[in-house]
């Protein structure tokens, strides 16, 4: 498989899923590639596996965890997301590679709460 760019805007999942008006920006964006016949090219994943890569140690130390992502292959759709959602980390890695199998993976199961 040929290796791609991903490009991401990361946050606590509190604050992206939970202060945020995430389904509303979602709902922008989904609009917006709709009217131009874009394929959806961006997913929103919590906990993103690709954060426990060595390689990016240094950003998962930046985000409080548990962390969630937005994860899209167009730059443009990141610099949006991080223009709309302001305080997030935006930045990009390589996938599939040795340490970044699936790039839309995630630690855990959609439930993640506890109590």
């Amino acid at each position: 498989m040929e290796m791609q760019t991903y490009y991401y805007v990361l946050a606590s999942q509190k604050f992206l899923m939970e202060e945020e008006p995430l389904e509303e920006v979602l709902k922008e964006r989904k609009r917006y590639y709709h009217e131009k016949e874009k394929e959806i090219d961006f997913w929103l994943v919590a906990q993103p596996a690709f954060l426990e890569t060595p390689e990016l140690a240094s950003i998962k130390e930046k985000c409080p965890q548990p962390a969630a992502a937005i994860i899209s292959t167009d730059p443009k759709c990141a610099d949006w997301f991080k223009l709309r959602l302001e305080f997030v980390i935006k930045g990009e890695f390589q996938a599939p590679s040795e340490t970044i199998p699936e790039p839309l993976a995630s630690l855990t199961p959609t439930s993640t709460k506890d109590s």
